[in-house]
């Protein structure tokens, strides 16, 4: 579990997240026939994820929040 949290911290995984959001995003705005608010709003959040450098799952397994504490740690 600590060499996943090292990817979710670095540049790579922040990367991941970003386009996650991005695809999860352009996925409800244009691939469901209208605009579809689940995909979207559910986007959001790996795509902020991504921006402002934290992990969502992290303090669920015991690990800091941010980002940068998350990098020192592991």
């Amino acid at each position: 579990m600590k060499s996943f949290f090292r990817f979710m911290a670095g540049s790579s995984g922040r990367l991941v997240r970003i386009i996650a959001g991005v695809a999860l995003i352009s996925w409800g705005y244009n691939y469901t026939g209208g605009i579809n608010w689940w995909p979207i709003i559910i986007g959001l959040v790996p795509l902020s994820a991504g921006i402002l450098d934290f992990c969502v799952f992290a303090p669920l397994f015991g690990y800091p929040f941010s980002g940068k504490q998350l990098r020192a740690l592991v």
